[in-house]
């Protein structure tokens, strides 16, 4: 007789699931007794659960497919939060498989109970408790179907004497639903855009990661409109190589010349995003918006002509019907802005720049003591690392360096916690996809604050033999937060670090590793970091001075940093 998490563990490899990640432990003890004796499942057990939520999130959004973690009764759950609010909001398929106590005690606040459906209602998509054998197959096909089909988080509870339950003799073999074909916007939707963009001027658009599979339709729009491409941070991979359209990022993160092709337009065309910053969108524009998600339409500005439907099938459909433009001078402009920007940060990272008079003023306000440049260790990483490298990126300035010294060319991929924004994501993201392709580079660009937190996890990646290269930008504060408040005429409290030597905490662990301090080392222990072909560890001491301008830079962000660095010298005085 096959019991209740047998059924569900042969289902989802059935499924194509080839990894479950999470840690053991009492209502999950079946299933992953069911794991050990399914040869198509891989267990990977984390030290924190957060760490499994992370992992499989990154495994969804790198694949396309289900990702599947478990948390044990009460706290082993509530510690899978955090990285499956990632996968929501990145729209990252997971099922999280989530332990109960024993049906007879549910409701009598027994030990480690939690009300896992009021714990998960925002996050999930689905959830629900499968308390019976007669429930299966179809409570876990609604839950892997929601998963697919809505690309978020499904959890389904196992109390724990639900697993062994033995399934009545001919159930039937859960069998899940295929994902939807994408369609195209209907054609009057098409029509009026068509409209708007036949008048004679200058055209921008802005271009997200929901126009991934959409490229060669992507760049023909810009090539037919004569049009600059504003990326975002999502956007990079698959559409940052090869384009000389493309103008970088807006935003915090992004650069002068992106913020001018937004600025000088009069038709923006927004493609499979939904790019949050309103401040940085430009206003009195004619503005047309294709998103797969009619309810994405309008919510970021406001929008004149809506498409709903696949990005790639509603450019094919659009792309005949539009005149090519002969002015390019609009698109011109954006690039050589865009090209000279690229020059002057490669200039900062030239070691002859600090003797220059415009380098030495420079340093002697923000690296007296010449350390090693963030945007330096960014720049190696970027010129060294093969063009198969996934990268993980942590929220803060990693994040910030990564957008702008990293580039997607080749078969690159970039992962971060991009719109959850949450800390100590680039480890687990790391591992993730990692265990998809042991083969494959990966490197985690981690924050000090933010690889502090899951520490532990380091050796996850030695247990499983996983050869990520975790790079951290080690400056020795909470960098991000500490620029927000020094914007703000605040001068920094609560964000420096006392850090241990991270390098010697990893080789503890069993990583390889080194410090790196001085710049001229730099180069080095990057080429040594990447071919390594185990777990490694670089531990990079970076100037905690450093200021990723944005693109924008206002009279008053200016002068509340003065007013903050003249409180924290006179206080340090």
């Amino acid at each position: 007789m096959t019991t209740v998490a047998e059924h569900i563990i042969t289902s989802l490899a059935d499924a194509g699931v080839t990894q479950v990640w999470g840690v053991v432990g009492d209502a999950l003890n079946p299933l992953t007794d069911a794991i050990r004796r399914e040869h198509r499942i891989e267990w990977v057990g984390v030290r924190h659960e957060e760490v499994a939520a992370f992992a499989v999130s990154a495994q969804a959004q790198l694949t396309g497919t289900l990702g599947v973690c478990m948390g044990t009764v009460g706290p082993g759950s509530i510690h899978l939060l955090n990285g499956l609010y990632d996968a929501k909001k990145s729209r990252a398929p997971v099922l999280a498989i989530c332990g109960q106590v024993p049906g007879s005690e549910i409701g009598t606040d027994f030990f480690q109970e939690v009300d896992n459906n009021a714990l998960f209602a925002d996050v999930a998509l689905w959830s629900q408790s499968l308390t019976s054998p007669a429930q299966l197959p179809h409570l876990l096909e609604q839950a892997v179907n929601a998963a697919c089909a809505g690309r978020g988080v499904s959890v389904l509870t196992l109390p724990g004497d639900v697993g062994d339950l033995e399934v009545a003799k001919g159930t039937m073999a859960s069998s899940f639903a295929p994902p939807a074909l994408p369609s195209a916007a209907p054609d009057a939707q098409v029509g009026a855009a068509v409209i708007a963009l036949a008048h004679d001027v200058p055209v921008t658009l802005l271009v997200g990661c929901g126009a991934r599979e959409a490229r060669r339709e992507v760049l023909e729009l810009a090539e037919a409109l004569g049009a600059p491409m504003v990326l975002t941070l999502k956007g990079k991979e698959g559409l940052e190589r090869d384009n000389p359209f493309q103008v970088g990022q807006s935003g915090l993160i992004g650069n002068p010349a992106a913020a001018k092709a937004m600025d000088e337009c009069e038709v923006l065309v927004m493609i499979g995003t939904d790019f949050p910053y309103r401040d940085w969108y430009p206003t009195g524009k004619t503005v047309i918006q294709l998103d797969s998600r009619g309810e994405h339409v309008g919510r970021r500005t406001p929008v004149q002509h809506a498409l709903v439907g696949d990005a790639a099938a509603t450019l094919r459909l659009l792309l005949p019907r539009l005149d090519r433009r002969t002015d390019r001078g609009h698109l011109d402009a954006a690039v050589t802005a865009y090209a000279d920007w690229c020059e002057r940060q490669q200039a900062l990272l030239d070691p002859r720049h600090d003797q220059r008079l415009l380098g030495r003023v420079r340093a002697v306000f923000d690296n007296p003591d010449e350390r090693i440049r963030p945007e330096a260790v960014a720049a190696a990483i970027d010129r060294l690392a093969p063009d198969t490298t996934i990268f993980t990126s942590d929220t803060g300035m990693s994040t910030a360096w990564a957008a702008r010294f990293v580039t997607m060319r080749g078969t690159r991929r970039l992962l971060g916690s991009y719109n959850l924004g949450s800390m100590a994501n680039a480890l687990p993201m790391a591992l993730g996809a990692q265990a998809l392709d042991r083969a494959r580079p990966v490197v985690a660009l981690a924050g000090d604050g933010g690889l502090m937190m899951l520490l532990g996890d380091l050796r996850t990646a030695v247990t499983y033999s996983l050869p990520v290269v975790v790079v951290v930008f080690d400056n020795g504060s909470l960098g991000m937060v500490k620029l927000e408040q020094e914007q703000g005429g605040l001068p920094e409290f609560g964000t420096a670090l006392d850090n241990p030597d991270l390098a010697a905490v990893a080789a503890a662990m069993g990583l390889a590793s080194r410090r790196v301090t001085e710049p001229a080392q730099l180069d080095d222990a990057v080429g040594w970091a990447l071919g390594q072909g185990g777990p490694v560890l670089l531990d990079v001491v970076t100037n905690p001075e450093e200021v990723a301008v944005p693109p924008r830079p206002t009279v008053a962000q200016g002068w509340g940093f003065a007013i903050a660095k003249a409180k924290e010298t006179f206080e340090s005085r």
